[in-house]
């Protein structure tokens, strides 16, 4: 059974966005790049018709990939959460205990995880550690170099 994935409208419509790409550019690239080297002659010793012929197989795991996360992907409706625990599209600000530094972090699925937007991913191990958890609670989490704790200071959606 497909694992469920939970979206954004935004990330979805990303999603959606990619795979139109990739069926209405990228694979008619790739069939003109399979009859070009296939115009070339002997295909037995035709380096050009093989790589065209191995981006058609990855290019369509890509697409196959997509339909599969799109199709099982459920949709976030935000007036439904709750902004007193830390759950999937949280804004959640932490404090790390031993250094006092302050970080906000929104949970998103893998697909819409950006760092530099400050959207982690629910499969990381900060997140993991931060679901559940209420405003004032301290998450305990294994890191590279250890064992952090981290206070929780606010969560919003």
């Amino acid at each position: 059974m497909a694992k469920t994935t939970y979206l954004t409208e935004e990330g979805l419509k990303k999603l959606n966005d990619e795979l139109d790409h990739l069926i209405a550019i990228e694979r008619p690239n790739i069939s003109k790049q399979i009859a070009e080297a296939r115009e070339k002659g002997d295909l037995s010793e035709n380096a050009e018709y093989d790589a065209a012929k191995e981006a058609q197989g990855l290019l369509e795991l890509k697409i196959s990939k997509l339909q599969d996360l799109i199709k099982n992907a459920r949709v976030i409706d935000k007036s439904q959460m709750q902004s007193d625990i830390v759950q999937i599209l949280s804004k959640v600000t932490i404090q790390n205990v031993k250094n006092k530094m302050k970080m906000t972090y929104t949970l998103v699925a893998e697909s819409e995880a950006n760092l530099k937007e400050g959207k982690i991913s629910v499969e990381t191990p900060i997140a993991k550690g931060l679901m559940g958890k209420k405003v004032g609670d301290i998450a305990k989490i294994k890191i590279p170099a250890g064992e952090a704790e981290f206070k929780i200071i606010d969560i919003s959606i």
